[in-house]
Parts: structure tokens; C-alpha cells; sequence
């Protein structure tokens, strides 16, 4: 019996067994497709996590998606103004399940030392965050880590989670649609 990534194989002869839930748990988390929803200082550490010293292309994240469509996680780095508001919850809206959503800095997750009437306090008022990474602006270190810990959730959430009644409460709370 062996073992790939934490998931338990049977090999023998001619054949090879494994929990199913486990290999496309594994393959979701190296292949994740980021959507860079960037603003401002944080967006600019985001481009450096990107870069030759950092490279997030060992986590699989090689392409960056432009497209809500074709991606599976939303990376939202910077301030979010209240009136920019209903288009991340757009984009969001537009990514196809299974979906993730990493809030990078102070600002995204808390609207950070902008507390005025026009920042939004948090991008978890218009739609569900999975990680957030702290930090005015985190450091590329920062946000690897979060990368991380999105690819734990990915490898441990079971395929059916998206199907519960929880889930399905979770985004009726945020006026979305979980049936699309």
C-alpha cells in the first residue's frame, strides 16, 4: 500500500485503488485558477508573489484567469469601495462551483484605516471569504501562506459540501443563488 499526497493507494498487478473523493481532492488543489480581483498596494504584493522569487507556479497556479468563468478562486487584494461592491459580487457570482475566495490585507477584510462611508468594512458583507490573510500590505510570504491553507480547505472539503443545506443557508444570507 502506498501512498500519494495523503491519499491511500492499493497497487497490484494490473490495477491501481484509491477513495475517489481523495484523488479529485488532490488534483482540485494543484490545479487552482486565480482570478486577481487587485486595487491598490496589496494588488502590487500580489504581482510579487507572482514573480521569479516567489512563484506560485509551483502551487499550480501558473495561469491566471481573467475570466470569473474560468477560475475556481477569487484573490481579492485592496480596498473595496462600497460602490465596487456589487461587481465583486458579480464576478463572484459569475465563477462556476466549486468556488474559493482568499481576502488579501486589512483592507479586503476588514476595510483596514479606511473607515469612512465609502469603503466597504469587509469584503464578507457581499460574499463568503474561505481565507484571509492579514497584514497593510502582507508580505508575498503572507499570501503563499494563505494560498496554502485554500489548498488544505480544497483537499479536505468533501464534493458533496457544495449540496448541503448549510452551504445553501450560507449563500441565501448573501443573496446568492446557490442553485445556478
Amino acid at each position: 500500500m502506498g501512498k500519494i499526497e495523503d491519499v491511500p493507494v492499493i497497487n497490484g498487478e494490473g490495477f491501481q485503488l484509491s477513495v475517489l473523493d481523495k484523488v479529485i481532492a488532490t488534483a482540485r488543489a494543484n490545479s487552482v485558477w486565480p482570478l486577481p480581483f487587485a486595487t491598490s498596494c496589496c494588488g502590487i504584493e500580489y504581482m510579487a508573489t507572482m514573480g521569479s522569487n516567489y512563484d506560485v507556479a509551483r502551487f499550480g497556479m501558473e495561469r491566471m484567469s481573467f475570466s470569473p468563468r474560468q477560475a475556481d478562486l477569487l484573490i481579492v487584494a485592496g480596498t473595496i469601495s462600497k460602490k465596487l461592491a456589487p461587481i465583486l459580487k458579480q464576478v463572484y457570482e459569475q465563477m462556476a462551483e466549486p468556488k474559493w475566495v482568499l481576502s488579501v490585507g486589512a483592507c479586503a477584510s476588514s476595510g483596514g484605516i479606511f473607515d469612512t462611508y465609502s469603503v466597504l468594512q469587509g469584503i464578507d458583507r457581499v460574499i463568503p471569504v474561505d481565507v484571509y490573510v492579514p497584514g497593510c500590505p502582507p508580505r508575498p510570504e503572507q499570501i503563499i501562506d494563505g494560498i496554502m491553507n485554500i489548498h488544505k480547505l480544497v483537499k479536505t472539503e468533501s464534493l458533496r459540501r457544495r449540496y448541503t443545506d448549510e452551504y445553501k443557508h450560507l449563500m441565501e444570507s448573501y443573496n446568492i443563488d446557490s442553485n445556478e
